[in-house]
């Protein structure tokens, strides 16, 4: 090869990149294998040349690190970069084929780091080295089917969820294909709700600050101040005239933190008031109108004149509906109500004094119950004197049609396609008790596997996997929560939040997602990291364990003569011993070809430089030989067959009959398998003359004839 004249290289010993100008390195790597087999694989360096780095080391683009890489918000955002605090915590995705590479994986990151660090939660550096790290897995590596993502806030905790994972169960292997956004509704709010998110991630941080606009222009009053409790209105939260703004303007802001990842809803189901976000998230009204929706509605609720409250009860939907019944039966004024079917328990809802009684009547049955927070008495008949008001705000905005499946709180199924949810629906939406049992069903009946809740604490996830259908073919579903509030005797969340736990979970549920948006403003850079461990496995040709003796005739053995003047041939045969056996299977089991015999007959009759043909006729199969199907592990041990080929004394011209035989080690006699006659074509014999004597096949034609005709027996 004139590789001087050729504009590549083909380098025997280690080399440096070539630089061509900004051109990014190219090398192709080829591997030669047995019998022709190849491969070429291209590879093309990261990023332009480093200009800063002088010389022509040959391990520079393996060493790295590469340029660093900006990392742009989404477009729409703004500028909400500003003020935004470092992110507390990252995560580190690893996958594989295998379950036993995964782990392995995980080892080989576990002597990364301590190759690196002696204590690797020191110091800036570590933590701008431990981020490039999980950028560099995030968008430099291929994601399979086995995976796990680790959420570390420095190189302890980092090194602690390796060594988990490394030393763990098997991972399953998932592949979502159906994601569900499930919001949450009332009573899901807390003081300080989604601060961190709002410090540290500016999708999260711009959909707030536009919903902040929009209620400080009509109310004059800070929607975060309220929602963070950073100013004198903290206590507001739990008025429904900011509690139902703030849930949905922070399930927005989930939904477009979500999208920045990559994750994006095949399905959306809102519990109650969730339901709004839900909408918006379907492409029913914009981020504003749903906003002033919320606002409106909020406002509706908190203005109606008399007390209502509403309860948990964990009890059956027949048990609780035929309490209520009773107690409305027995009672005047405003009726109590069933404002929910969770599965597990119910809630109840109408005026206080209709549902402390209720609530008395259960705990006395030693029925579990919970008193949910002060609020009105939602999905009641106490909410009937909003309902005209609440229609005339939805039917004052613009609505549009579900742009993905849409399933409705109110009667648990989908939607129909092209269904506009006016402000008829949303009137009755408010009033109808919510099924959210028959939601959980119809999420699973569409194939929904991964679930993911969108609100401000885990409320919906619990209800769902204790609603979801445990029926045969029926596989639970991964389930996720945005944000976890922090609770006593839990630890927090390493990020502050619980959100890179619910990235963790889609991922290592299958979901697909886009690592940029959890660096969004930042600028990291690819460095390297350890090598996937891959799981070899040789493919050898393997040669068979025990041979046959080959001496004489290669496909009859040992010629022997008796006395009576018979012509005895004997050899050994093995499943795979002639190769060409092993090739011959019915139903799995290896068994001799019946044109074996014929040729057997053929070559023991033909003699040596002789090209007359010859007739094989009357052959009959009486039992076929079959191999063992598995042959023990000791060679020596191997199964095979003794054979036996057996001709009478020749007579002239007469055809000579013949038999095959056979048995193995563990036998006692031996096996008829076949027999038949041969005779030279040109002396053919009184029974081929009928039909075959003008025209003597040839000794091969001979062994495909006796082949249909075996074929032809066996079909008769």
């Amino acid at each position: 090869i004139p590789w001087e004249r050729l504009p590549m290289q083909g380098p025997a010993e280690p080399t440096g990149w070539p630089r061509h100008g900004e051109r990014r390195p190219l090398a192709g790597v080829s591997g030669f294998g047995w019998s022709g087999t190849n491969a070429h694989v291209v590879v093309e360096g990261y990023g332009a040349p480093d200009a800063t780095v002088e010389g022509n080391d040959p391990q520079r683009w393996l060493r790295g690190p590469s340029r660093p890489v900006a990392i742009d918000a989404p477009a729409g955002m703004g500028d909400p970069a500003t003020a935004l605090k470092a992110r507390a915590a990252r995560l580190l995705p690893l996958s594989a084929k295998t379950g036993e590479a995964l782990r392995d994986l995980a080892t080989r990151y576990v002597g990364w780091l301590e190759e690196r660090f002696e204590d690797p939660s020191d110091g800036e550096e570590a933590d701008q080295l431990l981020a490039d790290a999980a950028w560099t897995a995030g968008v430099g590596r291929s994601h399979l089917a086995r995976r796990a993502g680790v959420v570390f806030s420095d190189g302890d905790s980092l090194k602690a969820g390796l060594t988990v994972l490394a030393e763990g169960d098997e991972p399953p292997r998932r592949a979502a294909t159906r994601v569900a956004f499930a919001y949450t509704g009332q009573a899901s709010q807390w003081v300080g709700m989604g601060r961190t998110l709002y410090d540290s991630e500016p999708v999260f941080r711009a959909i707030l600050d536009r919903c902040d606009e929009v209620l400080r222009a009509e109310r004059g009053v800070s929607m975060l101040e309220v929602m963070f409790g950073s100013g004198a209105d903290a206590e507001d939260l739990d008025d429904p005239a900011w509690t139902q703004p703030c849930i949905y303007a922070i399930e927005c802001a989930l939904t477009s933190l979500w999208s920045s990842v990559g994750v994006q809803p095949d399905v959306v189901v809102g519990h109650s008031l969730g339901e709004i976000a839900a909408a918006h998230a379907a492409g029913v009204f914009s981020l504003e109108d749903g906003l002033r929706f919320a606002a409106a509605r909020g406002e509706l609720m908190g203005g109606l004149p008399e007390d209502g409250a509403m309860a948990a009860v964990f009890a059956t939907p027949e048990r609780v509906a035929a309490a209520v019944e009773e107690l409305n039966a027995s009672t005047g004024g405003s009726p109590a109500s069933v404002a929910a079917d969770n599965g597990m328990h119910q809630v109840i809802s109408g005026p206080a004094g209709k549902v402390e009684s209720l609530l008395e009547g259960f705990e006395s049955e030693k029925v579990w119950v919970r008193r949910l927070r002060k609020s009105p008495a939602y999905h009641s008949a106490l909410v009937e004197p909003a309902l005209d008001d609440l229609e005339a705000v939805v039917d004052s905005i613009e609505t549009e049609a579900p742009s993905v499946s849409y399933v409705s709180s109110m009667t648990g199924q989908a939607v129909d396609a092209g269904e506009a949810l006016g402000g008829r629906y949303w009137r009755r939406q408010a009033r109808a008790p919510v099924a959210f049992r028959a939601c959980v069903e119809t999420l699973a009946a569409m194939g929904v596997d991964t679930v993911i809740e969108i609100g401000p604490d885990t409320v919906l996830g619990p209800t769902v996997a204790t609603a979801w259908p445990q029926e045969p073919g029926t596989a639970e579903p991964t389930i996720a929560s945005s944000i976890r509030k922090p609770s006593a005797g839990m630890p927090d969340p390493p990020d502050g939040s619980g959100f890179l736990d619910a990235v963790a979970a889609a991922y290592g549920a299958g979901v697909d997602l886009s690592f940029e948006g959890l660096f969004s403003t930042e600028s990291r850079r690819r460095i390297p990291l350890p090598g996937y461990p891959f799981q070899h496995q040789r493919h050898w040709v393997e040669p068979p364990r025990r041979r046959r003796q080959t001496a004489g005739h290669p496909l009859l053995g040992t010629r022997h003569d008796s006395p009576r003047g018979e012509t005895l041939y004997t050899t050994e045969m093995f499943r795979s011993d002639p190769a060409w056996l092993d090739d011959h299977r019915v139903y799995g089991r290896v068994i001799t070809p019946g044109a074996l015999y014929g040729s057997m007959a053929a070559a023991a009759c033909e003699p040596p430089g002789d090209s007359r043909s010859l007739i094989v006729e009357d052959l009959q199969l009486h039992s076929p030989m079959i191999f063992e199907e598995d042959d023990p592990q000791d060679a020596a041990e191997a199964a095979g067959r003794s054979v036996q080929f057996v001709l009478d004394p020749a007579d002239g011209a007469a055809p000579r009959r013949f038999e095959v035989f056979s048995r193995s080690d563990g036998e006692d006699g031996w096996t008829l398998h076949a027999q038949g006659q041969v005779s030279s074509g040109t002396s053919p014999s009184p029974r081929g003359r009928a039909g075959r004597g003008a025209n003597p096949l040839p000794a091969g034609e001979a062994v495909a004839r006796a082949a249909r005709e075996r074929s032809e027996q066996e079909r008769g």
